[in-house]
């Protein structure tokens, strides 16, 4: 195997899991089997407990493993699913050298750093290469050389080339050079400190590539290139663009495809790169625009939503259309001294609502509004696992006669919990990794709105990742199915309560109302949308058309 390493510097969030997914990208469009391996340098076990906040949303591989976003990127840009010990943490990694330590595999010997944590991390990344079957492994090491967090990492991954040979190793160092408007000036200072901090540890960078707002004049990629020894057709501009998926094309225009190739002595391949030539096009030049009211309560911290927003860009594409996000705080929605006229009033403009995933009671009531307007208004309706769960309180509410219906998550002592814990769960105490996660089954009813999505019309079981505790609960089912909501899909047999659990609803004479308790969003690619998402746009484009033509 081939191991292509991509450290940052200088500051955090310059993209570096952008630039991995779009270097995997130009490597696949040439045939190579590849795989990446994201390192999170924080002592969590998983992203799973940690606030959107703060870290974005927690992406769900197929295996059930709660990741960091960029495992997302690498799956949506390498059109691959990504093996579960792909998220390496220095959590995952001390617990299992205090785990091996304790069961006498280190008999007789100190356990230290080096070479026992080292050896831990390159363990990993090897396995997760041979999991893929890869040819070429790109790893991804998280936060910004010089933390104190990535040492370890950073050592292991200065190993390998010791290990593995010149020839099968490849560092990419991802850098800064601000521009001073002041001074009309591009300022390459921080690059040439963050290069020698990453060769204080060992590592002497064979491509190196500027995160700038502008692509670099050649005299200042000319001076990069003196201050950091490497050579001038090595430094890459990775300059701001109207859209991730410009990124691949951006860099191939540069020839770093060429030059990862003579580096690690590939092949030299013409790339085919027609579904990111399209998606841009798509993108810069739709047909049709539309715009889609996320309802949500992360709204101030858009990476919260990021697999969901990038569904939505694939579904445009997909109806050759360019799709606006209206964010809607959910929070103002709940608040008491907002009318039903203001609900309308923001969201009348929107030609579809979304209904997003999330837990906590907060801004719930909000998202129980804008579910109610969308169904007495005729708007196409998606909700994603939590906004499956709001139709359901709403229906049951307004239309089974349910007053006070709820969810036991909200409101303990709802007269009628029609979304519960399931008996399987009652008796989980802790958090991390306790959820129904991962791939699961949904056998979708014939004739169905969501059969007809998944290319399934006679019904037929498919598979989506799934990020929940709370279920439907089985004992209100029959009330709301006899007040005129479609249960059009539900998981085969679990625990062997025959119908199984709700997967999936919809209401049949409305435009487009349609929800899931799973995350499809996970699984859309650029090249293969996500069905309910697809559908969602082209309805939401043909509510626009009849508004037009009614006006």
């Amino acid at each position: 195997m081939k191991y292509i390493f991509v450290t940052g510097g200088v500051v955090s969030s310059l993209g570096k899991g952008v630039a991995s997914a779009s270097l995997g990208a130009l490597l696949r469009a040439r045939g190579y089997k590849v795989t990446a391996v994201k390192i999170d340098p924080y002592i969590n076990i998983d992203a799973g407990t940690m606030r959107p906040y703060e870290h974005g949303e927690v992406f769900v591989t197929a295996s059930g493993a709660e990741t960091d976003l960029d495992i997302g990127n690498y799956e949506r840009f390498l059109d691959l699913d990504i093996p579960q010990g792909s998220n390496i943490t220095t959590g995952q990694v001390y617990q299992e050298v205090i785990r091996k330590e304790r069961a006498g595999d280190y008999l007789s010997q100190t356990v230290q750093v080096i070479p026992h944590v080292t050896d831990e991390i390159k363990r990993r990344i090897r396995a997760a290469g041979e999991t893929a079957g890869a040819e070429i492994v790109l790893i991804e090491v998280g936060g910004t050389v010089g933390d104190i967090e990535s040492l370890p990492f950073l050592e292991a991954i200065r190993q390998f080339k010791f290990d593995e040979g010149d020839e099968n190793v490849l560092y990419l160092h991802l850098t800064l050079v601000p521009y001073l408007g002041t001074s009309n000036e591009f300022k390459t200072k921080p690059t040439q400190h963050s290069v020698a901090e990453l060769r204080s540890v060992g590592i002497s960078p064979d491509i190196v590539m500027v995160r700038s707002k502008e692509k670099l004049p050649p005299e200042i990629t000319r001076k990069i290139a003196a201050f950091t020894s490497v050579r001038e057709n090595r430094v890459f501009s990775s300059f701001d663009v109207s859209h991730v998926y410009e990124v691949p094309l951006a860099l191939e225009e540069q020839g770093l495809g060429k030059v990862v190739e003579d580096l690690l002595g590939l092949e030299r391949i013409h790339p085919n790169l027609g579904v990111w030539q399209n998606a841009v096009r798509t993108i810069k030049q739709p047909a049709r625009e539309v715009t889609i009211a996320i309802a949500g309560k992360y709204t101030a911290m858009p990476d919260a939503y990021l697999s969901l927003m990038e569904s939505l860009t694939h579904a445009g594409i997909a109806n050759d259309a360019r799709v606006n996000i209206q964010w809607v705080n959910a929070e103002d929605l709940a608040d008491p001294s907002v009318t039903n006229e203001d609900v309308q009033a923001q969201l009348a403009a929107a030609d579809g609502i979304l209904v997003p995933g999330g837990f906590g009671i907060r801004g719930i009531e909000g998202k129980i509004r804008a579910a109610q307007y969308a169904r007495e208004s005729g708007t196409p309706y998606l909700g994603i696992c939590l906004g499956m769960q709001i139709a359901v309180i709403e229906y049951a509410r307004h239309k089974a006669g349910l007053t006070g219906a709820n969810s036991a998550e909200f409101d303990e002592y709802a007269p009628h919990k029609v979304i519960d814990l399931m008996p399987e769960q009652l008796e989980v105490a802790g958090m991390g990794g306790t959820m129904r996660l991962g791939d699961w089954p949904m056998d979708l009813r014939e004739g169905t709105t969501i059969a007809e999505l998944y290319g399934v019309p006679q019904g037929g079981t498919v598979r989506e990742r799934h990020r929940h505790r709370f279920e439907v609960n089985p004992a209100y089912t029959r009330q709301l199915q006899d007040a005129g909501l479609v249960i059009s899909g539900v998981t085969p047999g679990v625990a062997g309560r025959g119908a199984g659990l709700v997967e999936t609803i919809e209401i049949p004479e409305h435009p487009y109302f349609v929800a899931l308790q799973a995350h499809p969003e996970f699984k859309s690619r650029p090249m293969r949308p996500s069905p309910p998402f697809a559908g969602f746009i082209k309805a939401a484009l043909n509510a626009q058309q009849h508004s037009t033509l009614d006006s």
